[in-house]
């Protein structure tokens, strides 16, 4: 009788111990994928933010470029006109 209660609770520790794996199993899997995908969402977010930095740079640059050359016609314009000595 009384082995037949140790088999039973041995056979439930047994169930027990296996669920408990499963289960912890389970957990590491679900946040191995929240990781994941934290990991994927960074890198798109890093990808985006370079991306609006180097078009960023692009405006500024053209921008910056426009500018010098509309300086420098405006300037050669004048130079023309008042018949200046110098770079123009």
């Amino acid at each position: 009788m009384v082995l037949r209660k140790t088999k039973k609770v041995e056979a439930a520790a047994v169930v027990l111990v296996i669920v408990v794996v499963v289960v912890v199993e389970i957990v590491v899997v679900a946040v191995a994928a929240v990781v994941v995908v934290v990991i994927v969402v960074a890198a798109v977010v890093l990808v985006v933010v370079v991306l609006v930095v180097v078009v960023v740079v692009v405006v500024v640059v053209v921008v910056v470029v426009v500018v010098v050359v509309v300086v420098v016609v405006a300037t050669a314009e004048e130079c023309k006109k008042n018949k200046c000595i110098g770079l123009l």
